[in-house]
């Protein structure tokens, strides 16, 4: 891990005066820094320490600062006892106080919900409260901080208490530190992973100890001792880490268990507060002196690699090692920072700080992934690169190379005359391994580990990047600082070639002439000096076994599998037969294994074809010298061949195959019918292919094959032959038929598909001929004889009139076919357009036709249908009745008198006190009400109408004469003609001209009954015959003359 300065920037008052950094708070976005410095909030810009601007509200020290989750505003608070509530655009809108100075404040990760802590009490604010409500504490609290949930907030207090409370405020758990007092809580964090389980929280204690505690109170692990003063803790996002800093003037890395891993950055006086940007690297120190410092981590890839066992560093103490293969992978946790990783064979060695251990598997099995220490070097080393054979331990510092044995003797020691690039074990002998060794001025060293003298390969004029020797060790593949992949003959010392755009190279260990190098996001395969093979790859090359490249690709490292087709071909084009076998057992597909055969038979490389042959299983060999006569042209000596070894299906393939149908015929003879029907087939085939359709049908024909005779007929139209099959196959034969049908459908003649579907006696296949063709009168007679077809000839006729506009007609079919929803979605599609289209009178019929659908539908116990019904009628009325009103507003002359006007717009408004029907407008009703009430001398109602029609958005056409018509019934007496005010014929009570409880009676509730024409209230009063009275006892009794008896 490195720490590398971003940017850094100091704080000074007007005087000069340098201003303690006291918190810090990044934007949820991580684009700005919000700084407590001084009696001022700053705002930077993350990007390049940018001072946004400097906010001014507080009158004394900012001690804290708090950023809301999400974005929309932060939180300052200071030793002036005030905390201001700032906008995302940094203006400030709220503030409230305390009664002492204000130590620290944070917002609940899921809500506006701020909690702020003074050295008194703490508060709990949230915009939706009118007032922060707050709780006394015993004593100062000097942190704070919210579970990831926003269920719980921790606060950290000078007495050595952690108070845990809840949303309220109350307590639930207290975390009692073993110092008190003399360890007071300086900093707490709850770590914000997602994995985590459980919450955890991270206590740091001025006792010098940093602790970790679940939400229960319940410690986890034991304290860890600190060696400074911790002023500040902060988790990583993602939580995998902690940032600390204090009284030591320096920022250091942790691991979530509280491992120390490294310092960040070393500073001139104490670390008040740090932070890490959200997800990402970076972290910002706030320090006594005023200094921000913003710091980018770079965490190096710490790993090793042989053959297919890969180990690599994670979460900076553990080592995982991966079987490429089987995908299997072991975890070795050492607890504490892994500094280097080497793997050779059966070996593993892993650099701590202040030791290396030495791993060994637990059996000789290559899937074994069992690992146990095997020897302890209780040493501090310092190495650039770190190597493990069978006995030793090989150490790399810049020039200097050292052997140590298990035991931790020196054995060895060379010094180079360069720095060293790059180290690899290439094998050998226990305690006798070779090493491949690349220098900075461009030498190639190989060292034996019990040899004291080096071996110079060759030197070449570039610094060395990466290095790889062939399995025979002939040939030495180097990837220099220009990113040039240079291959040398090493004992020539040689430039085979060289490739450009190389950042790895690797050997294929099981074919000598193959590797693979990566860059520029490709992988690049070449072999022997063919052009290279390229395909997409993103990531570094670091190992190439048969099939199998071993890619490393940011931190992690995968195995993909890459066909080895492209070189095999490329030893094929130049004949190179042997090579290419190598090339094909690494893996490929099975036809490039037949490719492989077939082009050493071609080549007459008769060792190589067997060599395929046998990995296929064939180990015939007259079978083998067939397929050679075949290939030298020797047809009839292979075709006895084949015959002899029972396998007269090639001869016939092969006669076949050459179009030599006659030669095919005598070899078969008569006494096959099959093979003789085959023949034919293949010879038709053939003839299909050489563009003779027709000849290929009739030998088709001639074979028995029906259906593929039908469809070279089929496909050219030929009708007559179609019908003339047709006619002469058995109707048992029902797949050609149909084939035979369906084509005569494609092709137009329905007449011929008839025949051919009632040969078939296939009756339903027929009704959906005459559908398709739309012959309504046979597929009629057809349902006439055959009922259960009905809905299949209907409905689409129903659907069919439907789409030709024949509304009314396809309403009727549906009815027939039993459909009665599809009849009712036609009508309310009808009545919809008429709506839309302002028909109001076509509406009103459409929905009285629904109501009397509805009804003929509810003849059993169908309360559905029934409700349908009365909201259709009701429907159809008010529609019927509008159509009157849109007349009269849109239409220069009406037909109807003032009154009928009036009592339309009347019944109509009493029906629209709930829900208005789509298309029915309210302006023209109270419009057409206004008028003919003004006209009429309803001056009370006309006042009303027009106020109403005020609250409305009334079109500009209606405009001028509605303000002059409100303005003139102003003038008016405000009372309405008594001749109009409407009677109830049952309690005689005269009811308002407009009712809020709609056409009711206002004291008897008895409903009104309208004239059809007029709409006036009839004098008709509704009532319910007493059981045992009959219809025509009722009509007696009703004509009776009404006799008023005499008073007493």
């Amino acid at each position: 891990m490195r720490a590398v300065p971003t940017w850094i920037d100091k704080v000074h008052d007007r005087d000069k005066v340098e201003q303690c950094i006291y918190d810090l708070a990044f934007k949820p976005d991580g684009s700005q820094l919000i700084v407590a410095a001084g009696n001022r909030v700053l705002v930077y810009d993350t990007s390049d320490g940018t001072l946004i601007q400097p906010l001014k509200g507080h009158k004394d020290t900012v001690y804290c600062v708090a950023y809301a989750k999400d974005g929309k505003r932060f939180a300052s608070g200071s030793a002036d006892k005030s905390i201001i509530i700032w906008t995302s655009k940094l203006e400030g809108i709220l503030k409230y106080t305390h009664n002492d100075s204000i130590q620290c404040v944070a917002y609940n990760p899921v809500s506006h919900q701020l909690a702020s802590c003074s050295s008194g009490d703490f508060g709990l604010w949230s915009p939706e409260q009118k007032s922060v409500s707050k709780h006394k504490v015993n004593s100062k609290i000097t942190c704070c901080g919210w579970t990831n949930d926003g269920q719980y907030l921790a606060l950290g207090m000078m007495n050595g208490v952690v108070s845990i409370r809840n949303k309220n405020g109350e307590e639930k758990v207290k975390i009692e530190r073993p110092g008190g007092s003399s360890s007071p809580i300086w900093s707490i964090a709850w770590n914000p992973s997602k994995d985590e389980h459980n919450d955890i929280l991270a206590v740091a204690d001025w006792g010098q100890k940093l602790s970790f505690y679940q939400l229960s109170g319940k410690q986890i692990g034991k304290d860890r001792t600190l060696t400074y003063d911790p002023c500040c803790v902060s988790y990583f996002s993602k939580g995998e880490y902690i940032v600390m800093g204090g009284s030591d003037k320096q920022a250091s890395l942790y691991t979530k268990d509280g491992v120390r891993l490294g310092t960040i950055g070393e500073q001139s006086s104490w670390v008040w507060t740090c932070r890490v940007k959200p997800d990402s690297n970076y972290v910002v120190l706030g320090c006594q002196d005023g200094t921000i410092a913003f710091f980018q981590l770079i965490f190096s890839t710490v790993h090793g690699l042989y053959k297919d066992r890969y180990a690599y560093r994670d979460s900076m103490t553990d080592v995982i090692v991966q079987h490429l293969i089987t995908e299997q992978k072991v975890r070795i946790k050492c607890r504490e920072l892994v500094k280097k990783i080497a793997i050779y064979r059966n070996r593993l060695a892993i650099q701590l700080p202040e030791k290396i251990l030495i791993y060994e598997l637990y059996s000789d099995d290559s899937s074994d992934m069992h690992y146990r220490i095997k020897e302890k070097i209780c040493r501090k080393f310092e190495c650039n690169l770190l190597v493990v054979c069978s006995q030793h331990i090989i150490l790399c510092q810049e020039k200097r190379l050292q052997c140590l044995s298990f035991t931790s003797i020196k054995e060895k020691e060379w010094l180079m005359e360069s720095l060293i690039r790059y180290i690899k074990v290439i094998g050998g002998p226990p305690g006798r391994e070779g090493l491949l060794v690349g220098l900075k001025n461009g030498a190639i060293l190989k060292i034996f580990v019990d040899n004291p003298f080096a071996i110079t390969l060759l030197k070449q004029s570039t610094s060395v990047r990466c290095l790889d020797m062939s399995t025979s060790r002939s040939k030495l593949a180097v990837v220099d600082e220009h990113n040039t992949c240079l291959v040398y003959d090493i004992h020539t010392k040689e430039l085979l070639f060289q490739e450009p755009n190389a950042n790895s190279v690797a050997w294929n260990t099981q074919c000598e002439d193959m590797l693979c190098f990566s860059g520029s996001g490709y992988l690049n395969i070449k072999a022997s000096n063919f052009p290279v093979h390229q395909q997409k790859l993103q990531g570094f090359v670091v190992g190439y076994n048969g099939s199998k490249i071993f890619c490393l690709h940011v931190y992690s490292m995968s195995a993909v599998e890459v066909p080895q087709s492209a070189p095999m071909y490329q030893y094929l084009e130049r004949r190179m037969f042997k090579e290419a076998y190598q090339i094909a057992c690494l893996g490929v597909t099975d036809s490039d294994w037949r490719d492989l055969a077939t082009e050493a038979l071609e080549g007459l490389d008769f060792d190589t074809s067997k060599k395929e042959r046998k990995k296929r299983g064939e180990s015939d060999t007259e079978l083998f010298l067939a397929d050679v006569y075949a290939y030298q042209g020797k047809f009839h000596e292979a075709a006895r061949l084949y015959k002899r070894t029972g396998l007269d299906s090639r001869a016939l393939s092969m006669y076949t195959d050459l179009r030599m149908f006659e030669y095919a015929k005598e070899f078969v003879g008569a006494a096959d019918p099959k093979n003789t029907r085959m023949l034919m087939s293949k010879q038709a085939d053939w003839a299909k292919n050489s563009k003779e359709p027709r000849a290929a049908a009739q030998m088709y024909l001639t074979a028995g094959e029906h259906l593929k005779a039908i469809d070279i007929i089929g496909e050219h139209g030929w009708v007559d032959m179609l019908i003339d099959i047709a006619r002469k196959l058995d109707k048992a034969e029902r797949e050609p038929l149909a084939k035979c049908a369906a084509y005569f459908q494609k092709l137009k003649h329905h007449g011929y598909a008839s025949e051919t579907y009632s040969k078939m006696g296939d009756l339903q296949a027929l009704v959906h001929l005459h559908v398709e063709a739309r012959h309504w009168d046979e597929a009629f007679a057809l349902v006439e004889k055959h009922a259960q077809f009905k809905d299949d000839v209907y409905v689409p006729y129903a659907q069919w009139l439907a789409e030709n506009d024949r509304f009314e007609e396809a309403q009727k079919a549906f009815h027939k076919a039993g459909r009665q929803s599809e009849a009712v979605k036609v009508l309310e599609q009808l009545t919809h357009n008429a709506v839309v289209e302002s028909r109001f009178n076509d509406a009103a019929y459409y929905y009285w036709m629904l109501s009397m659908q509805c009804l003929d539908i509810a003849r059993g116990t169908k309360e559905e249908m029934l409700k349908k019904f009365k909201r259709f009628q009701h429907l159809a009325e008010l529609y019927h009745v509008y159509h009157s009103i849109q007349r009269y507003t849109d239409e220069p002359f009406s037909s109807h008198m003032p009154e009928t006007l009036f009592n339309i717009s009347r019944y109509l408004l009493h029906n629209l006190t709930k829900d208005v029907p789509l298309g029915i407008s309210k302006v023209n009703t109270l419009y057409a009400l206004a008028k003919q009430s003004r006209t009429l001398g309803a001056f009370k109602l006309a006042r009303h109408a027009y106020e109403k029609l005020q609250e409305l958005h009334v079109p500009s056409r209606f405009q001028e004469s509605m303000d002059l018509g409100s303005l003139t019934v102003r003038s008016k007496p405000y009372h309405d003609n008594e001749d109009l005010i409407p009677m109830c014929y049952r309690c005689s009570t005269n009811n308002p001209l407009l009712n809020s409880q709609g056409s009711v009676c206002i004291n008897c509730k008895q409903p009104f009954i309208y004239s059809a024409s007029s709409y006036e209230v009839l004098p008709l009063v509704q009532f319910y015959l007493d059981k045992g009275i009959g219809d025509e006892e009722a009509v007696s009794l009703i004509d009776l003359e009404y006799v008023s008896l005499p008073e007493p």
